[in-house]
């Protein structure tokens, strides 16, 4: 009878010995996909005569090659500032600060705080090309931040915390990926990641037009005081279980609507200063469309929505 070798992405140990044989791919095939070993499914054939299903071949297939195209992606996204952090660069060193300011320090903040909040996320998951796509990405990111900081149009003290949050997640989440955390530290760094993302979030929407608005803390005051609240009671079991799933979920999608935020950040500060679009880099935006492409089949592959509208968006 022909057999399956489980992948060790859906059983507890990683060990040869430990996997399970399952006799059907389609036993396989309704589990939750994640990200599998290297190993990938290893077919075998028993004394029987019944024949292999074909599917769990192109199943496996699919899964190493979207699993690599992912990978492939930090390429596009390791140089993906470069072209940016060059002409930051330069300007600094001619001296010419004011083109810098045609960056918007939140926009860029924004990118930073999504890519730092999917880390966590695809940690979770165990989705390693994701991990390292986003784990590059914040740093990065932190580079033009910290550019920014030196012509100074992006305040210092912002500077400080968010290179003390990037320290300490790039810490926790390698730590994850690892099981060397313990589940409870874990848990207050999510909790911790949702609260930040849902505060900032209206916040930066709101500053963002603030030559329009008027200076105003309020919009993180309400959220954070909102989601701050909703961790609180969770914490204390009077929250039902669909309202768990929503909290939960809370980080992955605020990190989705920064990434989708941070184009119409820059795109705002175009509108209202044009001559300022010579301090940024069309090599970035080509190089961003590529890394999410390359990134796209293996949101598809394992169904997750919210990486699709990341990527998508």
């Amino acid at each position: 009878m022909a057999f399956v070798a489980a992948p060790h992405g859906l059983v507890g140990s990683s060990s040869p010995e430990s996997q399970p044989m399952v006799n059907n791919v389609k036993d396989l095939e309704r589990a939750e996909y994640g990200t599998f070993s290297n190993r990938g499914f290893q077919v075998a054939l028993g004394s029987g005569s019944e024949p292999i299903d074909e599917k769990g071949v192109v199943f496996s297939c699919w899964d190493k090659w979207t699993g690599r195209s992912a990978e492939c992606a930090t390429l596009a996204f390791l140089f993906l500032q470069l072209p940016q952090i060059i002409l930051n660069t330069k300007n600094l060193l001619a001296g010419e600060f004011a083109a810098l300011f045609a960056v918007p320090w939140m926009g860029q903040l924004t990118g930073l705080l999504g890519n730092l909040s999917l880390l966590s996320y695809f940690a979770s998951k165990r989705e390693r090309g994701a991990m390292i796509v986003q784990g590059v990405g914040v740093g990065s990111t932190l580079i033009v931040l910290m550019q920014l900081a030196i012509a100074g149009a992006m305040p210092l003290p912002a500077f400080g915390v968010t290179t003390l949050a990037v320290v300490l997640g790039y810490i926790l989440n390698i730590l994850n990926y690892q099981k060397i955390v313990r589940p409870s530290i874990w848990q207050v760094w999510e909790e911790a990641v949702t609260i930040g993302g849902v505060t900032v979030l209206p916040q930066v929407m709101w500053s963002t037009f603030e030559p329009f608005l008027p200076h105003s803390l309020l919009p993180a005051i309400v959220f954070g005081g909102g989601i701050l609240c909703l961790v609180i009671l969770a914490r204390l079991g009077k929250l039902s279980e669909r309202m768990l799933l929503h909290v939960g979920g809370a980080s992955a999608w605020t990190a989705t609507l920064l990434f989708m935020w941070g184009p119409v950040a820059q795109m705002w500060t175009n509108f209202l200063n044009p001559a300022n679009i010579k301090g940024l880099s069309s090599q970035t935006v080509l190089l961003a469309m590529i890394g999410n492409g390359l990134l796209l089949p293996r949101a598809l592959f394992i169904r997750d929505l919210m990486w699709f509208t990341a990527i998508t968006a």
